[in-house]
């Protein structure tokens, strides 16, 4: 810089936050007649470096200040030269972490100066000019001692990224609160030890992760840790516990860490504790987790992931605001997926809900706990045009590339039929061959391994284990799209480069249903998937070859020219091309006698070729993968009647002057067995009001049909006759047994006597159902089980009793299906109590909010279909 001023000037400034204003103040003094906008840069990095030494040196600190010829040199030293400089590499919103960024970013030239005794971090600012090169951190950049190495398998990146920017905003806080004197959260030597361990483990860290990140999302770290650090550690995990709680009880800024945030860091810790102390590495990956803390996607999210997606799918941020919607979720709500990006989550969700989520949103962030993560939810969203469409829920957090955290929402429609999703013919595949230039697609140098070599022969064992692997895909996964990715990504691993499925849909198109590569970093291989033009007359290449029932094909290359006159034709061959493909096998998939869709396995130019001798095992391949597509296809299919028959014959509700009624109904979360719940209420002949809740033993087709007729013939005896409640329950007995010997079900049949302003009275009988939960406006609860009777389809000759109650103004009653409230391996008297809880916290609440929460808190993950009606007298 040449030869400075002799007038340079120094202070020292005690180890304290106190310093760091000191600092600023003592440097704008200094530098009073030099340009302004330098001023305030030189204010902004001695602030960051005088709170590094405050907060990682704590000693007290030296600021020299120089000038000459408008240019300006700060010096900041420490008398800590062991505590290497750690470059975090945060994102410009982390609030930590952006020290030594700042100064790479503002200043002409920095670098430190490390010796004996201390260490200076140094910056020149230069108004005029290009400085001279920079010497930049060099050495000093965060060193690991390498004494004992500890191993991290499958680490997600976008994760560790998240969790450790957190550990470093509670540590900064704690240390600031600390040093102004504030409350002792945890021990002066816990904290100066949790503080100096985070950072040796960040540099390590830091230094581990340079590679690029494989397109996995998982990388496995090597960290260098000194072989005593086992102590330092402990009180690392000791300082964040106690941060937790303070944090969740309000008493810090910073927010507490989500569940899947927790359970990383606990693995984090609990591996470099046990490998210190002599144990074994285990990989994040097999580690068994909680609902909340488990997520389908490792890979850190981006807003292609909900676009691309076939569910229709929802982002949001952590201020509650929508980030990326997909066109089946903005289609299913009545809205364009650029109208829904950048509204709040609220717009989505009903008025009689809204408060209630913005509550229960503010609580997870503030406390950390979640409520329905991890969960499949029923409950309502709102249309655009203000209707309700009935959905089940299910939201899994994932982590951004920079450590941010979305809240990835999935929108199961609780409707007919699974919706069919609209896609542009070849609209992503021209874009994406398009921004590609038809430039082949290759396998990148040094992917990622693979559990087989497609360079390589497999042995017979090889192919039987992976039929077995092939066939476990579909019996694991939750629906066809899933099945199918699962499919591809085993085949890719084991057999070939590229994987491509492609379905007949039920209008006889062709889809192109999933793409899938070994390692996808050049292109998305879900650009290339949708609808298909169709199979015509004219179409003479491989694949419409093979969906007429030919094959398996090999293709040593390209299907050349005159096989692509057709539009199916030139589409197979660009993709074929767009692969860079070198050889391929297509062979088609049938199962009953029908061909419903091909197979297409590529291997990319410059590996092993497909040969004769491949042919017969994609053969089984495709014998095996056949019978999971059809099978999957069936079980939707079968759930699909069931479940239209069933919403079918849920009725409108009646209108009656001083009552309201509300009622819910949503299939099981977790099986794709429907059964016969069902739901009715109607007014009779004279006057009164029949309320109906019922469940047909079983979980098939066959349940929902027993279901239907048992409703039917309920409501014509209940019409017909109008007599007591016990009387049209044994006739309805004696029906069933003459029309359905076999069939059993339970029952609760009221009439709810009586005319606004009231009184009101419930007659009831309950035939084997569960009791009727009667909560008054002050929180009182009770279970109306007298009535009890032996459900139906037993005896039809035992006496039935009907029971009489009267219902308070204000009360709701609440009839239910056992989905509601039986958990496997629960006494039903807890599930029962659990409701009375529920209810009597939602008493004041509006009728839709009371069963909409009871569908929320109660409803999530049900083994079972559940319906309920509930009816308030005003």
């Amino acid at each position: 810089m040449g030869s400075l001023d002799p007038a340079t000037v120094a202070r020292r400034f005690p180890d304290g936050p106190v310093s760091v204003a000191s600092a600023r103040r003592f440097v704008r003094a200094a530098l009073e007649d030099v340009a302004s906008e330098l001023v305030d840069t030189a204010q902004l990095l001695v602030s960051e470096l005088v709170t590094n030494a405050v907060l990682h040196a704590r000693t007290e600190a030296e600021v020299t200040v120089s000038r000459l010829d408008g240019r300006v040199r700060v010096r900041v030293a420490d008398r800590r030269p062991g505590r290497s400089l750690v470059r975090q590499n945060c994102p410009p919103y982390a609030g930590t972490g952006q020290g030594l960024a700042l100064v790479e970013q503002l200043a002409s030239r920095y670098g430190v100066d490390i010796g004996d005794e201390g260490k200076a971090v140094w910056f020149e600012l230069w108004p005029d000019g290009p400085p001279p090169p920079s010497s930049g951190w060099g050495a000093a950049a965060a060193s690991c001692p390498a004494e004992r190495t500890v191993t991290l398998v499958d680490v997600p990146s976008a994760l560790e990224s998240t969790c450790r920017q957190h550990r470093h905003a509670v540590l900064r806080e704690l240390t600031l609160a600390a040093s102004a004197g504030g409350p002792a959260h945890v021990p002066p030597e816990d904290l100066a030890a949790a503080n100096d361990v985070n950072n040796v483990i960040s540099a390590c860290v830091t230094a581990a992760s340079r590679d690029p990140l494989p397109d996995s999302g998982l990388r496995s770290l090597l960290l260098p840790l000194p072989a005593d650090a086992a102590p330092a550690v402990r009180a690392l995990r000791r300082t964040l516990g106690v941060a937790e709680e303070a944090a969740r009880g309000e008493r810090l800024l910073t927010l507490p860490a989500l569940p899947r945030s927790r359970a990383f860091q606990d693995w984090f810790f609990d591996q470099i504790v046990e490998q210190l102390d002599g144990g074994g590495p285990t990989a994040w990956t097999v580690m068994p987790r909680d609902p909340e803390v488990s997520s389908d996607e490792l890979v850190p999210w981006d807003p292609g992931q909900v676009r691309t997606s076939r569910m229709p799918t929802i982002a949001a941020d952590d201020g509650n605001r929508i980030i990326a919607a997909n066109g089946p979720a903005a289609e299913l709500l009545g809205w364009s997926p650029d109208d829904l990006v950048g509204r709040r989550l609220t717009t989505l969700i009903p008025e009689h809900l809204r408060r209630r989520h913005t509550a229960a949103f503010s609580t997870m962030l503030l406390t950390g706990r979640t409520r329905i993560v991890g969960r499949s939810v029923p409950l309502p969203a709102r249309h655009r045009d203000g209707g309700v469409v009935p959905v089940r829920l299910f939201i899994q957090t994932q982590e951004t590339a920079d450590g941010r955290t979305v809240f990835v929402a999935q929108l199961a429609p609780r409707a007919t039929t699974a919706p069919e999703v609209p896609r542009t013919v070849g609209s992503a595949r021209d874009a994406a061959r398009s921004a590609a230039g038809e430039a082949p697609a290759r396998v990148p140098a040094g992917g990622p391994s693979a559990e087989g070599d497609a360079d390589t022969a497999m042995s017979a064992l090889d192919r039987l284990s992976l039929l077995a692997q092939l066939g476990s895909r579909f019996s694991d996964a939750l629906d066809l799209d899933e099945g199918l990715r699962r499919a591809g990504h085993l085949l890719t691993r084991r057999l070939a480069d590229w994987c491509v499925l492609d379905l007949f849909t039920e209008h006889d198109q062709v889809d192109r249903a999933c793409v899938v590569h070994r390692d996808p970093r050049g292109l998305r291989p879900t650009a290339y998937e949708g609808p298909l033009p169709a199979v015509s007359e004219e179409s003479r290449g491989p694949l419409a070859r093979v969906l007429r029932g030919a094959g398996p094909l090999l293709l040593t290359e390209a299907p050349p020219p005159e096989q692509a006159d057709n539009a199916l034709d030139r589409d197979y061959r660009a993709l074929f091309h767009g692969l860079g493909a070198g050889s391929a096998v297509v062979a088609p998939l049938r199962a009953r006698r029908k061909i419903f869709g091909a197979l297409t396995l590529a291997r990319a130019t410059g590996r092993r070729p497909f040969t004769e001798e491949d042919l017969p095992l994609v053969d089984d391949l495709v014998h095996s993968l056949a019978l999971g597509v059809d099978n999957a296809r069936l079980y939707q299919d079968t759930r699909s009647i069931a479940e239209r028959l069933q919403r079918s014959l849920l009725p409108v509700l009646p209108r009656v002057e001083g009552l309201e009624l509300a009622a819910r109904y949503a299939a099981s979360s977790t099986t794709a067995q429907v059964g016969g719940d069902w739901y009715d209420s109607f007014v009779v002949p004279g006057g009164d009001t029949a309320l109906v809740i019922g469940d047909v033993t079983g979980h098939n087709l066959d349940a929902a049909i027993a279901m239907s007729q048992l409703r039917s013939m309920l409501r014509g005896i209940a019409v017909d006759r109008e007599e007591p409640p016990a009387e049209v329950l044994r006739r309805l007995d004696l029906a069933n047994h003459s029309l359905h010997r076999e069939a059993t079900a339970t029952c609760v049949y009221g009439l709810l006597k009586g005319r606004a302003p009231g009184p009101w009275e419930l007659r009831h009988s309950s035939a084997g159902h569960l009791p009727p939960l009667l909560t008054t406006a002050e929180g009182e609860t009770r279970y109306l089980d007298e009535g009890a009777g032996l459900l139906l389809g037993m005896d039809p000759d035992m006496p039935r009793r009907t029971a009489g109650h009267r219902l308070p103004a204000g009360s709701t009653l609440l009839l239910y299906t056992d989905g509601l409230v039986e958990r496997r391996d629960e006494p039903l008297d807890e599930a029962l109590d659990r409701l009375r809880r529920h209810a009597a916290d939602l008493a004041r609440e509006s009728l839709d909010t009371f069963c909409d929460e009871l569908m929320i808190g109660l409803g999530a993950d049900s083994a079972d279909d559940i319906a309920l009606l509930a009816v308030r007298p005003s």
